[in-house]
């Protein structure tokens, strides 16, 4: 089955199986590795997408014919024209990754997340990454990450 997904501005059509999920349509058809996939049951968020802009999806639950015709960003998206994406600034300065195996997912997360909710309170970032496991953290320095990122991306362009 042909399906054109646009990934990272990038339009991509390929022939896949109709029983192909959106994370290895991502990994396999495209080469983009930056989607994880840590459990295949859509337990853990690693495997997160942004779906149009500002829905957070996980790509090991989703077909990639489900997507067909959809923009998808993936954590390769985030950074643009050399600069970290405040979201990735955030967890640099903030030291919310150890091993970095969740990190696409939570980055992606929280990009949805503060789509809808530009000013999150503590509590809000807690939940909207309820979805989300990190087995190295403790989350405390990703809800500080979240934070930096979501005062740096309320800031007038100028600002910046």
């Amino acid at each position: 089955m042909k399906v054109s997904i646009t990934v990272n501005g990038v339009a991509y059509e390929r022939d896949v199986e109709p029983r192909t999920l959106l994370a290895y349509f991502l990994r396999e058809a495209c080469g983009l590795t930056g989607t994880h996939i840590g459990c295949d049951t859509s337990s853990c968020g690693c495997c997160v997408v942004v779906l149009d802009g500002d829905t957070a999806v996980k790509s090991c639950a989703m077909f990639a014919v489900q997507a067909d015709g959809r923009e998808v960003l993936t954590v390769e998206g985030l950074a643009q024209g050399g600069a970290l994406h405040p979201l990735q600034q955030g967890f640099w300065d903030q030291h919310g990754l150890q091993c970095g195996y969740c990190t696409p997912g939570m980055l992606l997360t929280s990009y949805a997340m503060l789509k809808h909710t530009p000013e999150p309170s503590e509590a809000d970032i807690r939940e909207g990454l309820a979805g989300n496991l990190c087995r190295c953290t403790g989350y405390q320095n990703i809800v500080k990450a979240v934070q930096q990122a979501a005062g740096a991306m309320r800031q007038p362009a100028a600002a910046k």
